[in-house]
């Protein structure tokens, strides 16, 4: 190290004979007998790093600089800033870095401002300040990270930076993303590239870049393959209005690559606030910014950039093609899709002649969970849109303040983004061949229903009542919304779902016995083609519960559906079809005509092809393999073949004599569906055209406690979980004693629940208040 070498040791010796770093366990003695081991004090530092004497070193210098700021200045101060790489996560007041930085306070305030400072919360990051401290001309202290590249710095050891100006760009919101990238993955990809300020950010050295805007991955290309053509192309406009209109009505994809490239670059630089924006047929329409001397050409950048680019796949496609290409488990997945818009004349998804609505951003939320359940790192940005937290719901989010650089008006550029972010529990690896995951992630791609009784948001308590046992098999014997089958698919067990009902025979059928199949777009599309019918469903429920145009394609959808050879993707077009006219139904249910009880949900205003396409998609994306034959029949529980289960769950209907529980009544148009309405009795003199109800045990109080004792007696091998409710016949005590006839320890666990739908007639007080049984006996 030189003279600083020497001015480092000796301040360090210094303050370790005043005491200051007191606690290290070495004497001064010590510290010149290990550094005559090393060979210097720097290569002490660098080899010793896993040496705990120096970790506890590190520690007490960082602590050292946190006491008194102005200390990292020093020649220790700033060896030991350039030495200590643990220190990202670390923020300081705007008054400490200032100190730090021998600058105001207000400085340091607009430079967080800006983003030009990393920053969390308005509070800069220490590695941020202490990087700006040793290299004041860069914007930030480089960190090291998984792929073994510097953050913002590329080929030729400059800060790589944006090369555009873009709408919704993230170098404002570095100081929050920054954190969250993982220290361990392995791919970075980006699908919604645009600006790319996170990765020019990072510049990982494994990446694949993507944009559904063909103009705007030519410019990369070219500026990774063609940096120094680009620059000379690019030299040659000016800043001037009627070049810029002449340039902007010309047509890019008549232009060789490299000029496209170049006339990208200059319309950006001159264009009002650097807004890329195009109109449906894909040209590119923002006016002239009327800028004095914008910078058009910046040759440093274009090469730091083209150093950062070089290390990335980049590729022209819609995101879905994309990630379904590349993603794989452990790898980072960073999504940054146009904006919600927030107010009247937000318009932040003209990046493509393609528009970005409401439905894709719902497809994008599907999406971001499949990824999450395979293994993937998944952050995402978006407004601070009710939507948005609606279908990220189940992930962390943060609000953060931002700043719009596209209003033309300053007062109306305040605004508030979100960063959902995921990571999975447990990393992805391999288990006889199979991938392991995260099964709170996984279960939560279940597609949501409104079924009667489902125990989805009973998950957590179910499993807590059951994690205690060692068991690998398990029969759910009665499905119902088939969510605690895939709950315990999740977990890795061997899963035999049953159901009386078809309709749920079908969901299991779907994503439980299903380990592998998923049904193509493209096929989900074929399926909606016109085609001659029976017109069962046109001719029998006309007028009742959906259009004569919904009636038709329903038609058209069974009949399609027939055709499909393969079970499974037969199992997932059926679904897709129940949920989709569930959804289309207000309150789901068929137990009236009419349509009295639209209550203006979105989905009611959907058509039943988007329904049922957006169906298909969820499904798909639930789809996974845990590494078991699990099966799926539809059989009346009583006379199901009795097979060896380590676990057996009981959740049948439930019986009160004030309360009906009568899931054909509710559900017969849907379970019509899927049975073809096969085997059932119409019953045409009722208003809802509905079918006589299967036969049950669980109609009656004495049928249910015989049905109940049977099943006991038939799985007494078992551990039993059974599933009832407080006002549900038998009664606790009468339950508890039909299970001890056959098991020696039986526990109750309640909770306390309130159901989707209030069941009991009318009269009674808090109806569908209720407390929920677990019955564990063993």
């Amino acid at each position: 190290m030189g003279n600083i070498g020497s001015e480092v040791r000796h301040q360090f010796l210094d303050e370790v004979q005043q005491d200051l770093l007191s606690i290290l366990p070495v004497t001064p003695g010590d510290i010149d007998s290990i550094v005559e081991q090393f060979g210097s004090f720097e290569t002490m530092f660098q080899e010793g790093r896993n040496d705990p004497r120096w970790k506890l070193l590190k520690d007490n210098l960082r602590k050292r600089g946190m006491a008194e700021p102005e200390w990292w200045r020093t020649p220790l101060g700033r060896f030991a800033a350039q030495n200590i790489d643990d220190l990202d996560v670390s923020v300081v007041s705007c008054v400490d870095a200032a100190k730090i930085l021998g600058v105001t306070k207000g400085t340091v305030s607009t430079l967080v401002r800006r983003g030009t400072l990393a920053s969390r919360q308005g509070q800069p990051y220490l590695s941020a300040v202490l990087g700006r401290m040793l290299h004041p001309k860069t914007a930030g202290r480089p960190r090291k990270v998984s792929n073994d590249r510097i953050v913002g710095v590329g080929e030729d050891g400059q800060r790589a930076k944006p090369i555009l100006k873009w709408a919704g760009g993230k170098t404002q919101m570095l100081g929050t993303l920054l954190p969250l990238v993982p220290q361990q993955y392995g791919t970075y990809i980006e699908p919604f590239f645009g600006g790319g300020a996170l990765f020019f950010a990072l510049c990982p050295n494994n990446a694949v870049i993507a944009d559904s805007n063909p103009e705007l991955v030519n410019l990369y290309v070219q500026v990774r393959d063609h940096v120094d053509d680009v620059i000379e192309a690019l030299s040659q406009y000016r800043n001037d209005k009627e070049l810029f209109l002449s340039t902007r009505a010309l047509d890019w994809q008549a232009m060789s690559p490299i000029e496209a490239a170049a006339r990208t670059l200059f319309l950006n630089k001159t264009c009002f606030n650097g807004l890329y924006r195009v109109n449906r047929k894909g040209q590119f329409n923002t006016p002239f910014g009327s800028y004095k001397n914008p910078t058009i050409c910046d040759p440093a950048a274009l090469r730091e950039a083209s150093g950062a680019l070089s290390h990335a796949v980049i590729e022209c496609g819609d995101y879905l093609t994309i990630l379904k290409k590349h993603a794989k488990p452990g790898d980072f997945i960073f999504l940054d899709p146009p904006y919600i818009p927030v107010s009247k004349y937000a318009d932040f998804k003209r990046y493509t002649k393609e528009q970005f609505g409401i439905g894709d951003h719902s497809k994008l939320a599907i999406e971001f969970m499949r990824l999450y359940s395979m293994g993937c790192q998944v952050v995402l940005t978006n407004s601070n849109h009710p939507l948005v937290h609606e279908l990220y719901s189940s992930f962390k989010i943060q609000v953060i303040p931002t700043r719009r650089s596209v209003s033309c008006k300053t007062s109306s550029r305040g605004g508030e983004d979100v960063v959902v972010s995921a990571f999975p529990k447990l990393q992805l690896g391999t288990s006889h061949g199979h991938a392991k995951i995260d099964p709170d992630g996984q279960t939560r791609l279940y597609p949501a229903t409104r079924f009667m009784g489902s125990k989805q948001k009973l998950l957590n308590e179910l499993w807590d009542a059951v994690s205690r046992f060692e068991f690998d098999s398990v029969a759910d014997l009665f499905s119902g919304s088939g969510v605690v089958s895939y709950m315990f698919k999740a977990r890795g067990k061997q899963v035999f779902s049953n159901d009386y009902m078809a309709m749920s025979a079908t969901f299991t059928k779907a994503l439980v016995e299903n380990n592998h199949v998923t049904l193509p777009r493209e096929e989900a599309l074929r399926l909606l083609e016109d085609c001659s019918t029976d017109n069962f469903v046109e001719s029998t429920f006309k007028d009742l519960y959906y259009s004569d145009e919904d009636n038709h394609l329903i038609d058209v959808l069974r009949t399609r559906i027939k055709t499909l050879e393969d079970p499974y993707k037969h199992a997932i077009a059926m679904m897709a079809l129940i949920r989709a006219c569930t959804k289309k139904r207000p309150r789901g249910i068929f137990t009236y005509t009419g349509q009295r009880y639209d209550d203006g949900r979105q989905d009611l205003r959907k058509s039943l092809s988007r329904q049922f396409l957006e169906a298909v998609d969820a499904i798909n994306a639930a789809v996974f393999d845990n590494g078991k034959a699990n099966r799926s029949v539809r059989s009346n529980a009583l006379k199901v073949g009795a097979g060896s289960f380590d676990l057996v769950y009981i959740d049948p209907p439930y019986y009160s004599p004030l309360s009906d529980n009568e899931y054909v009544r509710r559900y017969h148009f849907v379970e019509g569906l899927a049975c073809d309405w096969q085997g059932v009795q119409m019953q045409e003199h009722t208003k809802t055209k509905k079918f006589k109800s299967y036969p049950t045990p669980f109609s009656s109080r004495t049928g249910a406690a015989q049905a109940f004792d049977e099943l006991f007696k038939r799985y007494a091998q078992s551990i039993l979980i059974v599933s009832y409710s407080s006002n549900s016949l038998p009664t606790k005590e009468e339950m508890v004693e039909l299970l001890r006839r056959y098991k020696r320890h039986v526990e109750v666990v309640p909770v306390d629940y309130r159901y989707s739908f209030g069941t009991q007639h009318k009269g009674s007080s808090n109806r569908n208040q209720v407390q929920e049984y677990f019955f564990v006996a063993y």
